[in-house]
């Protein structure tokens, strides 16, 4: 090695040092870099398409996306190292700490991760330019391009992939979110973590409420309560809203079990990720009262906006009927009568229906007079058959 390969040998793990101590700076709780090679897992997610495991996200199967998932260089052609960061998203305790009776995931309390991991990458990106005299060219991601993020971060030596699917780190568990910055500049790569910490456990496997964990560290993500509540963009299958519990926006369980979280997660301090204050303790009726112009306002800038204010209704009416909740039935009755989604109309009724009692009843015979939609009037009929007694029907 020549005095010139020392000189940028030592640039660049110099380089690299800054780089990640100004992501620690931005709030990154993880840092790894790994390389643009080929992933070598891509056999199990294209085997998961296959089996139809993605439900509806068709986006996910695309040709164009499957080329770019086989090797990042089809993203960024120049690329010579990605740069892994990990985000705590776990909210601090709220007061009190009452059991919320509307379940939402912890990263969704606060701002949309989406927009907070792209901004705080796009500021490293600003710092790198900085700190170099040259031109480079870069990619920013979030869970929003063709990428195995977790394969990425493994070999950026984050962590390692859970038997619940989930990252999770030693230290910190797996309350974090991912993101990956593409560039072509050559950094100083991280070992890839290669130990698997999950052991015998298996108790993520079996306290899912859907048994949606499959044996080779997949999700049936058709069962999973967090795609149903999210990216399931029409009526949930009748057997599943029972399973859902009062999960209203994605769900925790399998995390929230995990000894890994248990012993060594800590909530984070950052803003972006402290709860709204509709989020603080919700509840079914706080969520199903909320107007076109209230869920617009309560939810900018919110990972709620995705499923959007029918998709939050639907389950926060699935949610309301699991617990049985007395005090939701008047929002209920008013988004039967007066919503303009079926869905939302389809979901209040079986809610109802799962409520029962003399009140319930009669809402639901008001509106099988007046409904149009065959489907909704469906649901209200199967809602009047579990809403009276045996004795009564």
């Amino acid at each position: 090695m020549t005095l010139m390969d020392d000189a940028l040998l030592s640039e660049n793990i110099d380089l690299t040092k800054r780089i990640k101590q100004e992501a620690h700076n931005l709030g990154f709780t993880l840092v790894g870099i790994t390389s643009p090679e080929p992933p070598a897992h891509l056999d199990v997610f294209s085997n998961w398409l296959q089996a139809g495991m993605h439900g509806d996200m068709a986006y996910l199967a695309t040709t164009r996306a499957m080329e770019r998932r086989a090797d990042p260089r089809m993203v960024l052609p120049d690329c010579q190292s990605i740069i892994v960061v990990g985000l705590n998203c776990l909210p601090m305790p709220q007061s009190g700490n009452p059991a919320p009776e509307a379940r939402i995931a912890a990263y969704a309390r606060g701002d949309d991760y989406h927009q907070v991991l792209t901004e705080r990458l796009q500021e490293l990106v600003t710092f790198i330019e900085a700190q170099i005299d040259a031109t480079f060219s870069y990619k920013v991601y979030t869970d929003t391009g063709p990428l195995l993020e977790r394969e990425l971060a493994q070999r950026a030596g984050l962590g390692w992939i859970g038997k619940n699917t989930c990252l999770i780190n030693p230290q910190l568990g797996s309350h974090f979110l991912i993101g990956e910055l593409l560039l072509s500049l050559p950094l100083t790569l991280d070992a890839p973590f290669v130990s698997d910490h999950c052991g015998s456990c298996t108790r993520c496997i079996d306290s899912c409420p859907t048994q949606c964990i499959l044996a080779d560290r997949t999700i049936d993500a058709r069962r999973c309560i967090s795609y149903l509540t999210i990216e399931q963009r029409g009526e949930i299958a009748l057997p599943l809203r029972a399973q859902m519990g009062n999960w209203v926006f994605g769900c925790d369980v399998c995390q929230d079990v995990c000894p890994w979280n248990m012993r060594f997660a800590q909530p984070t301090q950052d803003i972006a990720f402290q709860p709204r204050p509709i989020l603080e303790h919700p509840t079914p009726t706080d969520l199903l009262s909320l107007s076109v112009d209230d869920f617009r306002d309560s939810f900018k800038n919110s990972p709620f906006k995705r499923p959007q204010r029918a998709g939050v209704l639907r389950n926060a009416a699935i949610a309301a009927g699991n617990s049985q909740d007395q005090r939701s039935i008047s929002a209920l009755a008013h988004l039967l009568q007066y919503d303009e989604q079926a869905l939302v109309r389809g979901h209040v009724a079986w809610a109802l229906g799962e409520i029962g009692g003399s009140r319930c009843e009669e809402y639901l015979r008001l509106a099988l007079k007046r409904e149009q939609n065959l489907a909704v009037k469906e649901e209200i009929k199967l809602a009047l058959g579990r809403a009276l007694p045996e004795d009564a029907q």
